[in-house]
């Protein structure tokens, strides 16, 4: 059995398409057939469920793309493991983040390149399901999310801070010191879409306060949120740790809404033994983070 079998194999379940995964590996689609045939027959059992196209892994399948993935994760952790006794840490971290926590990460990443310049980062910004999803196929290394899911129980958890959520308004828009949820309800809002975690804590607090908000426009994109509170006098809700990114001074400001809401943020990893060199030295700037007074000033 050779490690590059499982690669094509993790692949092609990544790309369901023969012809997909054998270009992300380099090789011919051909090359890529008879490998995985080659492992199956080490293995006496079919992996792959063969038509005119990819249909799927078998129950089999699945069980040894299960290992497949660990396998490769433990081999890239052994490989990071084996840089520390050079004179420089190198791999990479792979973090998914909830969308409302993008620019958090920075407070996370900016430390990390001055500590270990050789790790390079990958960031995605992916929905809470999404990041349990592929931290558990070991297609993440951490996760930058809400604590408070029970969904993430059985993972390592490390709270970074509790965030609250703020009406954000024009600049130009005349509005009390705090304000009550049934009086955002009735302002014109823009909100991120149903699908995302964000508007479903937003959604909570109004069906708890017995109010239906008045939703003009729905969006995926923060900087689209933004855009229509400061230019299209739109209102919104957001977590107060954005506000660092916001011009407060001459476009948009923020009210508290009462009663408030919170969320714990912070990141989450594989439950394992020891975690990966890379991931652990991540761990370990995160844990001296300080980010509740940097986002609660902003709000004083």
């Amino acid at each position: 059995m050779f490690i590059r079998q499982l690669e094509y194999l993790v692949t092609l379940a990544r790309e369901r398409h023969f012809a997909r995964a054998a270009e992300v590996c380099h090789v011919s689609q051909p090359a890529l057939s008879s490998a995985i045939r080659s492992l199956e027959k080490e293995l006496g059992l079919m992996i792959v469920q063969r038509g005119r196209r990819y249909l799927g892994l078998t129950v089999e399948g699945e069980r040894v793309l299960a290992w497949a993935r660990q396998t490769l994760a433990s081999l890239a952790h052994m490989r990071e493991d084996a840089s520390i006794s050079k004179s420089t840490m190198t791999g990479t971290l792979r973090v998914g983040a909830i969308p409302t926590a993008m620019t958090v990460a920075a407070f996370l990443t900016g430390p990390c390149f001055s500590a270990y310049p050789n790790i390079r980062h990958t960031l995605s910004s992916l929905t809470a399901d999404a990041i349990v999803s592929q931290l558990d196929h070991f297609e993440l290394d951490i996760g930058l999310t809400y604590l408070d899911d029970k969904v993430i129980e059985g993972f390592e958890k490390l709270p970074l801070f509790d965030e609250r959520y703020v009406l954000l308004a024009n600049r130009k828009v005349s509005l009390e010191p705090a304000l009550t949820w049934e009086q955002v309800a009735r302002l014109p809002l823009c909100l991120l879409t149903g699908k995302m975690r964000n508007r479903q804590i937003i959604e909570s607090a109004f069906r708890r306060a017995g109010v239906q908000p008045t939703v003009i426009l729905e969006t995926d994109s923060l900087f689209s949120l933004y855009a229509h509170v400061s230019d299209a006098g739109l209102f919104s809700i957001v977590p107060h740790s954005l506000l660092n990114f916001f011009d407060l001074e001459n476009r948009v400001q923020a009210r508290p809404i009462v009663p408030q809401l919170t969320r714990a943020i912070g990141l989450i990893a594989r439950n394992q033994p020891m975690l990966a060199p890379v991931t652990a030295a991540v761990w370990e700037i995160a844990r001296g983070l300080d980010l509740q007074p940097r986002f609660d000033l902003v709000l004083a």
